[in-house]
Protein backbone atom coordinates (compact mmCIF):
# COMPACT_ATOMS: atom_id res chain seq x y z
CA UNK A 1 0.00 0.00 0.00
CA UNK A 2 0.74 3.60 -1.25
CA UNK A 3 1.78 6.05 1.32
CA UNK A 4 -0.13 9.08 1.33
CA UNK A 5 0.79 12.09 2.21
CA UNK A 6 -1.62 14.96 4.23
CA UNK A 7 -1.46 17.33 1.66
CA UNK A 8 -4.67 19.43 1.05
CA UNK A 9 -5.85 18.32 -2.85
CA UNK A 10 -3.85 15.48 -3.07
CA UNK A 11 -6.07 12.62 -4.15
CA UNK A 12 -4.41 9.74 -5.40
CA UNK A 13 -6.33 8.48 -8.14
CA UNK A 14 -9.07 5.48 -7.13
CA UNK A 15 -8.24 1.60 -7.64
CA UNK A 16 -11.13 1.49 -10.12
CA UNK A 17 -9.99 4.46 -12.46
CA UNK A 18 -6.22 3.17 -12.42
CA UNK A 19 -7.52 -0.39 -13.33
CA UNK A 20 -9.82 1.09 -16.37
CA UNK A 21 -7.06 3.32 -17.07
CA UNK A 22 -4.29 0.80 -17.12
CA UNK A 23 -6.99 -2.06 -19.71
CA UNK A 24 -7.28 0.58 -21.42
CA UNK A 25 -3.13 1.49 -22.29
CA UNK A 26 -2.22 -2.46 -21.99
CA UNK A 27 -0.36 -4.13 -23.59
CA UNK A 28 1.39 -0.62 -25.28
CA UNK A 29 2.50 0.09 -22.28
CA UNK A 30 5.57 -2.42 -22.20
CA UNK A 31 8.98 -0.74 -22.57
CA UNK A 32 7.72 3.18 -23.08
CA UNK A 33 8.63 6.22 -21.43
CA UNK A 34 6.12 7.71 -19.03
CA UNK A 35 5.57 11.17 -17.55
CA UNK A 36 3.78 11.75 -13.79
CA UNK A 37 2.97 15.18 -13.36
CA UNK A 38 1.86 16.39 -9.91
CA UNK A 39 2.41 12.66 -8.70
CA UNK A 40 2.00 12.87 -5.56
CA UNK A 41 2.15 8.90 -3.93
CA UNK A 42 3.19 8.09 -7.77
CA UNK A 43 0.22 5.87 -8.08
CA UNK A 44 0.16 5.98 -11.18
CA UNK A 45 3.61 5.86 -12.85
CA UNK A 46 4.26 3.26 -9.99
CA UNK A 47 1.64 1.17 -11.88
CA UNK A 48 2.79 2.06 -15.75
CA UNK A 49 6.67 0.81 -13.98
CA UNK A 50 4.79 -2.88 -12.76
CA UNK A 51 2.88 -3.30 -15.55
CA UNK A 52 6.53 -2.49 -17.79
CA UNK A 53 7.23 0.74 -18.54
CA UNK A 54 11.04 1.13 -19.14
CA UNK A 55 10.80 4.70 -17.19
CA UNK A 56 9.04 7.13 -15.53
CA UNK A 57 9.86 10.93 -14.37
CA UNK A 58 7.76 11.89 -11.58
CA UNK A 59 7.56 15.52 -11.11
CA UNK A 60 6.11 16.70 -7.34
CA UNK A 61 6.22 20.00 -6.26
CA UNK A 62 4.79 19.36 -2.62
CA UNK A 63 7.69 18.89 -0.30
CA UNK A 64 5.93 16.52 2.10
CA UNK A 65 4.00 14.57 -1.20
CA UNK A 66 7.82 14.89 -2.78
CA UNK A 67 9.05 12.40 0.49
CA UNK A 68 6.34 9.90 0.47
CA UNK A 69 6.69 9.78 -3.60
CA UNK A 70 10.37 8.90 -2.11
CA UNK A 71 9.74 6.79 -0.20
CA UNK A 72 7.44 4.76 -2.22
CA UNK A 73 9.51 4.64 -4.72
CA UNK A 74 12.15 3.01 -2.43
CA UNK A 75 9.49 0.77 -0.84
CA UNK A 76 8.70 -0.86 -4.29
CA UNK A 77 12.75 -0.63 -5.44
CA UNK A 78 10.59 0.81 -8.66
CA UNK A 79 13.84 0.52 -10.98
CA UNK A 80 13.24 3.37 -14.12
CA UNK A 81 11.53 5.86 -12.13
CA UNK A 82 13.10 9.10 -11.79
CA UNK A 83 12.41 12.39 -9.46
CA UNK A 84 12.31 15.94 -9.82
CA UNK A 85 11.56 18.54 -7.44
CA UNK A 86 9.46 21.06 -8.85
CA UNK A 87 6.30 22.74 -10.44
CA UNK A 88 4.90 21.08 -13.47
CA UNK A 89 4.46 23.97 -15.39
CA UNK A 90 7.92 25.05 -14.88
CA UNK A 91 9.15 21.35 -16.40
CA UNK A 92 7.71 21.28 -18.97
CA UNK A 93 8.74 25.10 -19.76
CA UNK A 94 12.17 24.10 -19.73
CA UNK A 95 12.21 20.36 -20.05
CA UNK A 96 14.98 19.38 -22.85
CA UNK A 97 13.92 15.69 -21.81
CA UNK A 98 13.34 13.01 -24.70
CA UNK A 99 9.47 13.09 -25.73
CA UNK A 100 7.70 10.80 -24.08
CA UNK A 101 4.82 7.67 -25.13
CA UNK A 102 2.38 8.10 -22.17
CA UNK A 103 1.55 11.57 -19.84
CA UNK A 104 -0.54 11.40 -16.76
CA UNK A 105 -2.21 14.79 -16.22
CA UNK A 106 -4.06 14.40 -12.49
CA UNK A 107 -3.30 18.06 -10.89
CA UNK A 108 -5.21 19.19 -8.11
CA UNK A 109 -8.75 19.75 -8.63
CA UNK A 110 -8.43 23.65 -7.12
CA UNK A 111 -5.80 24.23 -9.53
CA UNK A 112 -6.13 23.09 -12.90
CA UNK A 113 -4.44 24.06 -16.04
CA UNK A 114 -4.89 20.86 -17.79
CA UNK A 115 -5.53 23.03 -20.94
CA UNK A 116 -1.97 24.90 -20.19
CA UNK A 117 -0.20 21.24 -19.91
CA UNK A 118 -1.52 19.55 -23.20
CA UNK A 119 -0.79 23.46 -24.84
CA UNK A 120 3.39 22.66 -23.48
CA UNK A 121 3.34 19.51 -24.12
CA UNK A 122 2.77 20.14 -28.27
CA UNK A 123 4.81 22.85 -28.43
CA UNK A 124 7.78 21.78 -26.39
CA UNK A 125 7.15 18.60 -28.77
CA UNK A 126 7.30 16.39 -25.56
CA UNK A 127 5.43 13.97 -27.11
CA UNK A 128 6.51 11.12 -28.84
CA UNK A 129 4.79 9.95 -32.06
CA UNK A 130 1.79 8.31 -31.26
CA UNK A 131 1.61 9.40 -27.62
CA UNK A 132 -0.94 9.25 -25.24
CA UNK A 133 -2.58 11.90 -22.49
CA UNK A 134 -4.43 10.34 -19.19
CA UNK A 135 -6.62 14.03 -18.03
CA UNK A 136 -8.07 13.61 -14.97
CA UNK A 137 -10.60 16.51 -13.14
CA UNK A 138 -13.20 17.04 -11.17
CA UNK A 139 -16.53 15.53 -12.61
CA UNK A 140 -18.36 18.80 -12.58
CA UNK A 141 -15.89 20.30 -15.45
CA UNK A 142 -15.75 19.65 -18.76
CA UNK A 143 -12.56 18.10 -20.78
CA UNK A 144 -10.29 21.15 -21.58
CA UNK A 145 -9.94 22.45 -24.73
CA UNK A 146 -7.54 20.57 -26.64
CA UNK A 147 -4.61 21.85 -28.86
CA UNK A 148 -5.26 21.82 -32.83
CA UNK A 149 -5.05 18.57 -33.54
CA UNK A 150 -5.71 16.53 -30.66
CA UNK A 151 -8.57 14.12 -30.58
CA UNK A 152 -10.39 12.32 -26.68
CA UNK A 153 -9.84 8.58 -27.49
CA UNK A 154 -11.65 7.80 -24.26
CA UNK A 155 -13.68 9.21 -21.06
CA UNK A 156 -15.47 8.47 -18.53
CA UNK A 157 -16.84 9.38 -15.46
CA UNK A 158 -16.36 7.73 -11.59
CA UNK A 159 -17.11 9.01 -8.33
CA UNK A 160 -16.42 12.96 -8.20
CA UNK A 161 -13.67 12.08 -11.43
CA UNK A 162 -13.98 12.89 -15.52
CA UNK A 163 -11.21 10.94 -16.65
CA UNK A 164 -9.77 11.38 -19.99
CA UNK A 165 -7.14 9.78 -22.61
CA UNK A 166 -6.34 12.17 -25.11
CA UNK A 167 -3.45 12.15 -27.89
CA UNK A 168 -2.62 14.26 -30.74
CA UNK A 169 -4.18 12.79 -33.91
CA UNK A 170 -1.32 10.99 -36.02
CA UNK A 171 0.77 13.56 -38.55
Amino acid sequence: MLEVADVPGLRPTPERVRETLFNWLTPGITGKRCLDLYAGTGALGLEALSRGAKEVVFVEKSLPALASLKRNVAQLDAKGAEIYATDATLFLRSSTSRPFDFVFLDPPFAGENLEELCRLLDERELLQHGAKVYLEMDRARELPQLPGGWVTLKEKTAGNVRYALVAPELR
